[in-house]
């Protein structure tokens, strides 16, 4: 299980924290008076604008409380100048960034020149590994699934879809030879993803500017909405292959390969009546050992209309977080939203459940490339970054989907 280090709240974190708890209790006291008067034959439209109102406040604080926790886990600036804390592969590389000097880069231990045909130069390690943590503290698969930083362009990983046979024996009965186990073998290429903020050279030759701390700055948003938007449904083309990309299959008859799923039994909707119980056939149909560390994963939308559900004893089986850095709970299990999910609709696969951790990897391909550009937006100085990213479902029994069709 992946450790998870406690941020201490901030009064921040606190303040917000508390304010998504005060609305979804209001949201549930609404909601309520929503279903009594459904129930009663008397379904009030202004009750029904309310909950809605209700559940769109909750979603702004759900919001804040997110970028308030991002913030907290984000590297720290420092006021320090750059030349009294850095060695000399990192005065090389800032050298090269803000005049585009590159004597005595190569000597540099630590950097290395792009090929020719794509120039730049490998940043060096530390500015990797803080694009590296920034990422991680905003990109939502990278929290939950493993992440491996590999040495080649293409990550080849050994799997054995049937175990080892074994038999029960007799102290004196011959032992025939079991069936061995089958051997595959997944790659998984590394695509490359890039980005060009661009810079005044005034504010680079700025003494307070740290090059880190900025760079890394401008690129992990950009990097983090392609990065998600790909783990999720990317065709694998130059790109990672997305969770949502493989085969589907109802999971009473999938095979390796393909990703089980559940029916709701309704074309492109909830059933009618005890939704709840297409979510409870969603978490038993993964096996016990991928339920220990099971999350629901959803975007924001399905996240509206799954709070309003209830159990068979009247609880909603829908938890905010009681303390900061902590995830919401659905049916006690958490919960993780992804923006890049797609909408309850016509055979959507818009709820996925299990654990990620063993169901999806991420690899990075170590070196992150930088091409310093003067000339192509003057009076701005671009910063063609780039770093080499792959994905994919390693583990095909570990994650299951729930598909709004009839079947």
């Amino acid at each position: 299980m992946k450790e998870t280090k406690q941020v201490p709240a901030s009064p921040e974190a606190r303040s917000a924290l508390a304010q998504v708890l005060a609305a979804f209790e209001g949201f549930k006291a609404a909601n309520d008076q929503r279903l009594a008067a459904i129930e009663g034959k008397s379904a009030d439209v202004l009750l029904e604008e309310k909950v809605s109102r209700i559940d769109a406040a909750l979603n702004a604080a759900q919001d804040r409380l997110d970028r308030v926790l991002a913030d907290s886990r984000r590297p720290a600036l420092s006021g320090e100048a750059p030349a009294a804390r850095v060695d000399e592969r990192k005065a090389a590389f800032e050298r090269y960034v803000k005049t585009g000097e590159t004597a005595g880069l190569l000597e540099a231990k630590g950097l290395s020149e792009g090929v020719a045909t794509a120039g730049g130069y490998v940043a060096p390690p530390e500015l990797e590994r803080q694009i590296l943590r920034r990422l991680a503290a905003t990109s939502p698969m990278r929290e939950i699934c493993q992440v491996r930083t590999i040495g080649a362009g293409t990550f080849r990983k050994p799997v054995s879809p049937t175990g080892l046979a074994a038999a029960w024996v007799a102290e004196t009965a011959a032992r025939p030879e079991t069936t061995a186990p089958t051997l595959d073998v997944i790659d998984f290429p590394a695509g490359e993803l890039y980005a060009s903020p661009a810079a005044t050279q005034a504010l680079l030759d700025d003494a307070y500017v740290s090059i880190d701390e900025w760079l890394a700055e401008e690129v992990q948003d950009a990097f983090a909405a392609q990065e998600t938007a790909a783990f999720v449904a990317g065709d694998g083309v130059n790109k990672p292959k997305g969770l949502l990309a493989y085969t589907a299959a109802p999971d009473a008859s999938y095979t390796w390969g393909q990703l089980g799923y559940v029916a709701t039994g309704v074309a492109g909707n909830w059933p009618a009546s005890n939704p709840t119980d297409k979510l409870i056939d969603l978490i038993y149909s993964a096996k016990a050992q991928y339920r220990q560390n099971g999350r629901f994963v959803l975007n924001r939308r399905t996240v509206s209309a799954v709070r309003k559900f209830k159990d068979a004893q009247g609880n909603y089986i829908w938890n905010a977080a009681l303390q900061p850095g902590q995830s919401a709970s659905l049916l006690g299990f958490p919960v993780t939203e992804i923006e890049a999910m797609p909408d309850v609709g016509a055979n959507a696969l818009a709820v996925a459940f299990g654990d990620f951790e063993k169901g999806y990897l991420i690899v990075d391909r170590a070196g992150v490339r930088v091409l310093r550009d003067p000339y192509s937006a003057k009076p701005h100085v671009l910063f063609y970054t780039t770093k080499r990213v792959g994905g994919g479902v390693q583990n095909f029994d570990a994650v299951k989907l729930l598909k709004f069709a009839a079947s």
